[in-house]
């Protein structure tokens, strides 16, 4: 049988690839995703239908409802981490182009490694080193991207990752539901709101869905959000700030790979530097992570 250790480190290792890989793609799917129908409709029939699911997948398995405090807690996070968080990102999307998105979102683990700080968790210094590493590969690998940007989007963008890492830091210090259900709990939360502020937006009804964006959404429900979500609740409770944001990192050069093999685009010399200094960076975390949280 594995140790309790070795058990662990294969769920962390199947999270992190989940967020590694499927969160790649969600840009570009969040983009086909609103050719025919509002952003923040969009969001909220992402969410609220994947929270339902799961919280019924989980209360079918003998999972118990949530108590009206962790309601309110997963409330509080889910308002975070989707209705600022991927809502910015959603509503960038509109105009920023996605390497400017990625880049952006890159900044996530820097804000949430300082408002864990602020909470008395502070980074090790190699952790920061890592950190800074893949800060920088993202910032090479987008040398050569279009910057020119709404300047509404790069603003949402801003704000997007600064709520996105308050949640992360944050959920940790409220009474949430366990496991999977806090998940459950935050998207549909995280729903209701994008309902809401759909609503209140004046965001049209669409006519029709053209095949492309239901089939996104399909995507962006199935994998974007109640496997990669849940994937990344999961690493945000179990394993140090640093390690459970390393995605951002990651991502783009998911999403670069991604561009080549389904769009034929090309990758400079300037990006394959970037995807090594990445790679680095994403090991020296890794390894700086397991080390502290096995002093911790």
């Amino acid at each position: 049988m594995a140790s309790p250790q070795s058990s662990e480190r294969l769920k962390v290792f199947i999270a992190l690839a989940s967020v590694y890989i499927l969160w790649s793609s969600t840009y570009l799917a969040i983009r086909i995703a609103i050719e025919s129908i509002p952003p923040f409709m969009m969001a909220g029939l992402r969410f609220f239908i994947s929270g339902w699911a799961l919280y019924a997948a989980l209360r079918f398995t003998g999972v118990k409802a949530p108590e009206k405090k962790e309601w309110a807690a997963g409330a509080s996070v889910g308002f975070l981490l989707l209705l600022v968080g991927n809502g910015g990102v959603v509503y960038a999307e509109q105009w920023v182009a996605s390497s400017l998105a990625a880049l952006g979102v890159a900044t996530v683990p820097l804000w949430t490694v300082l408002f864990f700080g602020l909470w008395g968790k502070w980074p090790t210094r190699l952790e920061w080193v890592g950190v800074a590493l893949g800060f920088a590969g993202v910032v090479l690998l987008n040398l050569e991207g279009d910057f020119r940007a709404h300047p509404a989007g790069a603003l949402a963008i801003i704000v997007a990752t600064i709520g996105w890492s308050l949640g992360s830091a944050w959920g940790r210090r409220l009474p949430l539901p366990k496991g999977l259900m806090a998940a459950a709990v935050q998207m549909i939360a995280g729903g209701f709101f994008f309902f809401v502020l759909s609503f209140i937006w004046g965001e049209p009804v669409p006519e029709a869905v053209s095949l492309r964006s239901g089939m996104a959404l399909l995507y962006l429900i199935i994998f974007g959000a109640i496997i990669g979500f849940s994937a990344y609740t999961y690493l945000i409770n179990n394993v140090r700030a640093s390690l459970a944001t390393s995605y951002a990192y990651v991502n783009p050069v998911f999403a670069v790979l991604l561009g080549v093999v389904a769009a034929g685009e090309k990758i400079s010399g300037a990006g394959l530097g970037a995807m090594v200094v990445i790679t680095a960076a994403v090991i020296l975390v890794v390894s700086a992570s397991w080390k502290a949280k096995q002093s911790d």
